[in-house]
């Protein structure tokens, strides 16, 4: 059996993850550490055959050439996106490279539905409001999704259910952009624009691409200047397709009227980490916080016990096929990245 090392181990993953992988390749195999994978501890893979990383685990050519050396033969990525991987240099070395690829794809699109929710009618002011016995609902005014236009940036699995979602609204059209325009999508009523014209046209734009090449900063100072002034922004996504200072600057001249994130670009000093007691060093995140009109959570759309449970199930399956020879879709090839 292989023996398995999983970085940035939560107490999530001991749920599901730990007992699935114990139950496939045997306790005395697995080993968790809680600290996340970097060229500082690539020495704890001395002796496996496979590092169980997450979307923060540092994966570079660098700390790849360090697992190689130590033995390590199988990345498992535990989430569906890779831009933490060089996945080129990983093939050079001979690694395989192996993710979960929809593990709920309705979590995610639900939980930007929440967000944006929670943003246009100000669910969260209204909350803290209550707690602190303040029952006023001044300044709590919103607007009505229905009748809006509704930008989909991506219509890939998750980029499908939320536009599905948000068709239930009743917009008053529902618009996409995506390379690869999807039949089910058009059948839908979804009419597919350049990035551009999504960008100028929709009062609502949500963010569903992998962070690519073609991807980062996709939302930049000058996609800004052609939205509408009050336009809400949601990115459940990736952090870095999001530029922080153009965000920022688009929040100070009232062309963003809302913004909400489960994800940042600079994230991993921060995000599954308790910093309550720490004074924060990235000047943009503390800036961004200070917005009444921006909602920013820990990365936690994709947390459904459904999704876990999938991501345990499929990491297993991975392992499996990988000792078996199997070629499954869930291998990540070589191709530009981050």
């Amino acid at each position: 059996m292989p023996k398995v090392l999983v970085y940035s181990l939560e107490k999530y993953d001991e749920k599901y993850l730990v007992p699935g992988l114990h139950a496939s390749i045997g306790a005395d195999n697995v080993r968790t550490v809680r600290v996340p994978l970097s060229k500082d501890t690539t020495d704890l893979a001395k002796g496996y055959d496979a590092v169980c990383l997450f979307v923060n685990d540092v994966c570079n050519a660098e700390v790849l050439k360090l697992l190689a050396e130590s033995g390590v033969k199988l990345i498992l990525l535990r989430n569906a996106g890779f831009n933490n991987v060089d996945v080129n240099a990983a093939a050079t070395l001979g690694l395989s490279v192996r993710r979960v690829p929809a593990y709920s794809p309705n979590a995610v699109a639900e939980f930007a539905v929440g967000l944006l929710l929670t943003t246009v009618r100000k669910i969260n002011k209204a909350y803290n409001r209550v707690r602190e016995h303040n029952f006023s609902i001044s300044g709590l005014e919103g607007f009505d999704i229905h009748g809006k236009v509704i930008g989909i940036v991506g219509t890939g699995n998750i980029g499908k259910i939320t536009a599905k979602i948000l068709n239930g609204f009743g917009p008053s059209r529902l618009i996409g952009y995506d390379e690869y325009p999807a039949e089910d999508m058009k059948a839908m009523g979804m009419e597919y624009v350049t990035r551009e014209e999504l960008f100028r046209e929709a009062d609502i734009i949500s963010m569903h691409v992998p962070l690519l090449p073609s991807t980062y900063h996709i939302i930049n100072k000058a996609a800004i200047a052609l939205m509408k002034p009050g336009v809400v922004i949601i990115n459940t996504s990736r952090g870095a397709l999001v530029e922080t200072a153009a965000a920022v600057e688009g929040l100070d001249q009232r062309i963003i009227g809302g913004l909400a994130m489960d994800v940042y670009e600079n994230e991993s000093s921060y995000f599954f980490k308790d910093c309550s007691d720490q004074i924060m060093d990235d000047v943009a995140f503390s800036r961004l916080l200070t917005y009444p009109n921006v909602i920013i959570t820990g990365h936690q759309a994709f947390l459904t016990r459904e999704a876990l449970q999938t991501i345990a199930t499929t990491t297993v399956q991975n392992i499996k096929d990988f000792t078996d020879g199997v070629d499954t879709p869930n291998i990540v090839k070589p191709q530009g990245h981050i």
